[in-house]
């Protein structure tokens, strides 16, 4: 059985397709087709958008990739049948109905640190060193917060519809030090999705602090979804 030649990468908030730069050339090299998403975070409607522009762009089956709000987008665009596998790294898993708040909001308050100007929301310097990267480099912290692209207020209140995770294999890729989206809440996402699960020491991103991690779900991802 040949492997999914296909990789979509899909962003969260306050990042974009760069946040994905310490797998991308090892997934290149090893033969992947791979698109690292730009979303532009003003509405669910949007990024879905420009996931299903890539999907029209290969050839092909593909595996979604879906990091923090990025598993958002996967979870609806996931229902393609173009996708034969979806991988979530500590990313939002939300069944039908549910939103941003509706889960976050039972594991904890917002952090102090996201500041919400003209309908769309910053986060601080320091709300990138101890929310979101707090493993990283200095200069990579530095690069998250200059770059970030900031997400549309609504984004934390629209509903999910069908979740596609209940129809195609999945994956999680677990941050037990993760202050963005709550290690508790990750496990309980990814229970009730009986996705296979990975557990690794990170922060917010996985993908940087732990590439070679993330690329052995991802090669799992493409061996055994075709």
């Amino acid at each position: 059985m040949s492997k999914v030649q296909n990789v979509i990468l899909v962003h969260g908030f306050w990042a974009d397709g760069s946040c994905y730069s310490e797998i991308i050339p090892t997934l290149l090299a090893e033969g992947y087709e791979v698109i690292a998403v730009q979303n532009p975070l003003t509405s669910l409607e949007d990024d879905i958008a420009v996931t299903k522009r890539a999907l029209d762009h290969i050839e092909g089956k593909c595996i979604l990739v879906g990091h923090s709000w990025g598993g958002f987008v996967i979870t609806t665009v996931g229902h393609d049948e173009r996708v034969a596998g979806l991988v979530y790294i500590a990313a939002l898993a939300p069944d039908a109905g549910e939103s941003m708040i509706d889960l976050m909001s039972k594991y904890g308050s917002p952090s102090p640190h996201f500041q919400e100007q003209n309908g769309f929301v910053w986060i601080s310097k320091e709300g990138v060193d101890e929310v979101l990267a707090n493993d990283l480099s200095e200069e990579r912290k530095a690069l998250i917060h200059v770059t970030q692209t900031t997400p549309s207020v609504s984004l934390t209140e629209v509903k999910a519809s069908s979740p596609a995770w209940r129809d195609k294999p999945s994956w999680y890729i677990l941050a037990t030090n993760d202050r963005a989206v709550p290690p508790d809440l990750q496990r309980d996402m990814s229970q009730r999705m009986s996705a296979k699960t990975v557990t690794v020491q990170s922060s917010h991103f996985p993908m940087i602090s732990h590439p070679q991690e993330v690329l052995e779900v991802i090669r799992e991802a493409t061996a055994s979804s075709q």
